[in-house]
């Protein structure tokens, strides 16, 4: 069973997580949760931020204010989903006295941020109106 799957059972099932390697001071899996605490908060923002720009932006046009929206909602799903799984698999890794696991993800997360931001200065600037 791949790892990524093996990592999508855990995430309903965190008693086995601490089935694995020792307990580790308690301080870290606090600071572990609290970080998932910031990454779902994220999530709930675009996901609110892409709502926003579909309800509150009706000017737009529709495909512009749609992808944006679309670009925001995707984003906060990808980060609810990112942030679960980051979540489990560094309290295997404290658990297993493991370098806790790297990830591309906020690279990723901030340039899907950067793009939508840049495309709204252009709508701003430009004014691109009508449906």
């Amino acid at each position: 069973m791949s790892d990524f799957v093996q990592s999508v059972r855990l995430w309903f099932a965190p008693q086995r997580v601490r089935d694995e390697g020792e307990t580790p001071d308690y301080r870290f899996s606090l600071a572990n949760e609290r970080t998932f605490l910031a990454w779902i908060r994220t999530a709930l923002a675009l996901v609110g931020g892409g709502f926003a720009v579909d309800q509150f932006l009706p000017d737009l046009r529709w495909g512009v204010r749609v992808g944006l929206a679309l670009a925001l909602l995707a984003a906060g799903v990808l980060c609810a989903l990112r942030a679960v799984n980051h979540w489990v698999r560094c309290e295997r890794a404290m658990r297993r006295g493991e370098d806790l696991p790297g990830s591309r993800f906020p690279a990723l997360l901030s340039l899907v941020v950067a793009v939508v931001a840049v495309a709204m200065v252009v709508v701003v600037l430009f004014g691109w109106a009508g449906r």
